[in-house]
């Protein structure tokens, strides 16, 4: 059987080298889907502008969830459309091809076998590469299917461009100088998965539990549900919000904030009904950027609750991936060759 569950099409059980121990694996527990987690409209917000309604709503989201959803971004409907498009091709292209592509270009792609961890691989398949600097990182790219880049390029600087307004209005809620955050984030990462129709989704997991360790993170999710955020102990299902990206905290942020706005665990899940293609980009600071709690939120009455470190160092002790985490988080291409 290949190694890639977005051909397994005809699968009719899960394989036993997807199964994960009974502690990990989601059950059969019915998660509930939680209308809660704000859906916050930025057609109306304007920079300096004194209306800091849509700022009070994110502010208020990142401490109670650690997640919230934006509507009218300013990202085209049709790029994230052609995005979610020319990725489904590339993951139905044929494995040889896939393969060739990632040896000569140094992209990465992933099998679900890849992945493997905690005993069991996970249900998706993924690719992964960096976007910084972007003209440099594009001639690493796939160069099949023949639009990839031209597609992909448009759908990064549209996200580039609504991760510097997210992080302006952040740091604006939380009385920072203009341009504090959005200084830091100068290194852009892009994921993409697929998420094939599972026989049993009880046995399997599309991503383990984690946290994200970048400033922000923004998910398009795609047509189906699946993504799931720890919340006072339980698991909650994020709704899928037509056109909408999800956001998430970055454990950078956390630490910038000396946990005024909190980073939250997240996973994924499969389903039976419908596969669906997602697309994450972290937004994270240079690696040897030092990250620390703000000077304005540390005083005589309230310590740093976390020690100076460059986020390089940060992702190396942490490691919440395995040796891949220096890829993800660092944007760092290795050496597929090695």
């Amino acid at each position: 059987m290949e190694n890639h569950v977005s051909r397994w099409s005809n699968v009719q059980t899960v394989p036993e080298s997807h199964v994960f121990p009974l502690e990990i694996r989601p059950g059969n527990e019915q998660i509930p889907l939680c209308k809660t987690i704000p859906i916050i409209d930025l057609e109306n917000y304007e920079p300096n502008s004194e209306n800091l309604d849509s700022i009070h709503k994110i502010i208020k989201a990142s401490q109670e969830y650690g997640f919230f959803q934006v509507t009218n971004h300013g990202v085209s409907e049709d790029v994230i459309n052609e995005a979610v498009k020319v990725l489904e091709e590339l993951f139905n292209m044929p494995i040889d091809e896939i393969s060739k592509e990632a040896n000569e270009n140094g992209f990465v792609y992933m099998g679900s076998t890849s992945f493997a961890t905690k005993g069991a691989h996970l249900w998706r398949d993924n690719i992964k590469h960096p976007c910084h600097p972007l003209e440099l990182s594009m001639q690493n790219w796939p160069q099949k299917p023949k639009r990839y880049r031209d597609v992909m390029e448009a759908y990064i600087v549209e996200i580039k461009r609504l991760s510097l307004r997210l992080l302006e209005m952040i740091s604006q809620g939380l009385g920072l100088e203009k341009g504090y955050l959005g200084g830091m984030s100068q290194v852009q990462f892009m994921t993409a998965s697929n998420y094939p129709i599972c026989p049993d989704p009880s046995l399997t997991l599309g991503l383990l539990k984690h946290f994200d360790h970048s400033l922000i993170t923004i998910l398009y999710q795609g047509n189906g549900k699946g993504l799931q955020v720890l919340k006072d102990g339980k698991w909650i299902g994020v709704e899928v919000v037509p056109n909408a990206f999800v956001v998430n905290i970055g454990t950078q942020v956390e630490i910038i904030s000396n946990w005024k706005l909190t980073s939250a665990a997240h996973r994924v899940v499969t389903n039976k009904e419908e596969a669906r293609t997602s697309i994450t980009t972290f937004i994270n600071p240079n690696p040897d950027c030092v990250i620390e709690p703000a000077k304005l939120f540390v005083d005589d009455v309230t310590p740093p609750l976390y020690q100076p470190l460059s986020f390089k160092d940060f992702v190396n002790v942490s490691k919440p991936f395995g040796p891949f985490t220096d890829v993800v988080q660092n944007g760092v291409l290795p050496n597929i060759n090695a």
